[in-house]
């Protein structure tokens, strides 16, 4: 990783930089977030995962929240369209959104 040898070589250490503890400590912590990882982990394995997979689980999660979210508007589009604007259920979608 020559980015990471690069940042520690330059020898200032400023405090907006980012620290080899606190990239394990986020990297845990999307762990602890990410329900596929979470629910394939054993109570008798280690609950450490690389941080390469944590990672590539959290895009995939990303990626599948995106997924959700344009399949809910479409679905909300097409139940908008189908419904009267001046009708109470119209009213109520128009506060939720």
């Amino acid at each position: 990783m020559s980015g990471r040898r690069s940042r520690q070589s330059s020898g200032s250490c400023s405090s907006s930089r980012i620290t080899d503890d606190q990239i394990v400590e986020l990297v845990s912590k999307l762990h602890q977030l990410l329900p596929e990882i979470r629910n394939t982990t054993s109570t008798k394995r280690s609950n450490k995962a690389s941080a390469d997979k944590v990672l590539q689980e959290t895009c995939n999660y990303i990626r599948n929240l995106h997924k959700e979210m344009d399949d809910l508007s479409a679905r909300l589009s097409q139940l908008l369209s189908t419904i009267d604007t001046d009708s109470p259920e119209a009213a109520i979608i128009r506060t939720l959104i």
